[in-house]
């Protein structure tokens, strides 16, 4: 039996009174590709906040890697990437390598590797400000993934990205889960997802399905929920084989 990396029952968080998700229970287990999707407003980074203890649910219960959320202190062995990096000052004289080794000891092997995994080694001595928004981006995965996490979480990490970025970005995802990370990630882009994702979990403030994009895809009840066409445009994946689906 896979071993529980994350597990959530009976979660609801409100605010100001206002109910935001509610009733939430899954379980993230070793290896999963985990994509949660939903439309605007849905609680997708509200349930990501509650998971990683920045939001405090009004009731249920969360665990990571099997202990309470309450007591867990072993964050080393999460990476996370919030939606906006923009909370970090771009104009500060820092530069890529700086910010990569940010809260880790000194490993140089380690830092050029990383580097060279995401394609920006050639930039470690650049200046943060002086680097695209893609750039950017892959300098924050570069951050999170330097101390080899076992999970890590991305929330909307592909907002205004080019596509050819995106592309790259969902690719570096894939083969990370394929090395044993068990991945969550936050998206929009629910028809590039099942590429790379073995399971699905879509949110309306409860949840509408969770489970596997082949249970996902043979369901009925979400072809009347989502409309045929939609369901298709979830679906269309690659298979075991490569071939799309």
């Amino acid at each position: 039996m896979s071993e529980e990396i994350i597990r959530v029952d009976n979660l609801t968080f409100r605010y100001n009174g206002t109910e935001v998700i509610n009733d939430i229970s899954f379980v993230v287990k070793k290896g999963d590709y985990l994509g949660i999707a939903g439309s605007n407003g849905s609680g997708k980074s509200t349930l990501i906040k509650n998971i990683l203890g920045i939001l405090e649910p009004d009731s249920g219960a969360i665990k990571i890697f099997g202990q309470p959320l309450t007591s867990f202190r072993q964050w080393q062995r999460i990476g996370y990437l919030p939606q906006r990096i923009n909370a970090l000052n771009y104009h500060f004289p820092c530069t890529v390598k700086e910010i990569v080794q940010l809260g880790i000891k000194n490993n140089e092997a380690d830092l050029k590797n990383t580097l060279e995994m995401m394609g920006i080694a050639h930039l470690a001595a650049s200046l943060i400000g002086e680097l695209s928004y893609g750039e950017q981006q892959r300098v924050m995965l570069a951050r999170a993934l330097i101390s080899k996490p076992d999970l890590l979480i991305f929330d909307e990490p592909t907002t205004a990205l080019d596509p050819e970025t995106r592309d790259v970005f969902y690719s570096l995802t894939g083969e990370i889960n394929h090395k044993g990370t068990t991945v969550v990630l936050v998206t929009h882009d629910t028809g590039i997802i099942g590429k790379y994702a073995s399971n699905l979990l879509y949110l309306d403030k409860k949840i509408i399905f969770f489970g596997t994009f082949e249970d996902f895809c043979s369901s009925p009840d979400m072809t009347g929920f989502f409309g045929l066409d939609s369901q298709h445009m979830i679906c269309h994946q690659h298979d075991k084989t490569g071939n799309n689906t």
